[in-house]
């Protein structure tokens, strides 16, 4: 039995975080992504919104402070309006954890989707508002 792990991660997530190395991506995907398209693994947490992931995620990794940006989203079509309250809420989890995370990084559609095909994971969530998908980098334990 392991404590103080959020409920929210599964053993399965559980182990691909572990296994994830300095650079390697995680996509945490909005219910319309095509994760199983893209995913070299697909990890499910159906019925979980991404904050509630963040929340379980961003206290056992850190993200890439050697890079300019370990966060990405997906930039809207240019007929979408964007809610900015999405990213707010991940920026919200983001700032609890890890407040000195420069901001998101906002990249187009088609080069979002390339970045996706190499992430390390991709995990398939409950999330259901629109643009919903990041892209966390993950970094290494300053000891």
């Amino acid at each position: 039995m392991l404590r103080n792990i959020n409920p929210v991660i599964s053993p399965e997530l559980l182990a691909v975080l572990f296994r994830m190395g300095h650079g390697d991506e995680i996509v945490l995907a909005d219910s319309f992504f095509p994760g199983d398209s893209f995913g070299k693994r697909v990890v499910r947490a159906d019925g979980i919104g991404i904050p509630l992931l963040l929340e379980g995620i961003l206290p056992l990794i850190t993200l890439d402070s050697y890079v300019p940006n370990p966060l990405f989203m997906m930039e809207p079509a240019a007929k979408d309006e964007l809610d900015m309250s999405v990213e707010a809420a991940y920026r919200r989890v983001v700032n609890k954890f890890w407040p000195e995370t420069p901001p998101i990084q906002r990249v187009e559609r088609f080069k979002f989707y390339e970045q996706a095909k190499n992430a390390f994971a991709v995990v398939m969530t409950g999330e259901v508002k629109k643009y919903g998908n990041i892209i966390l980098k993950k970094g290494v334990i300053d000891r």
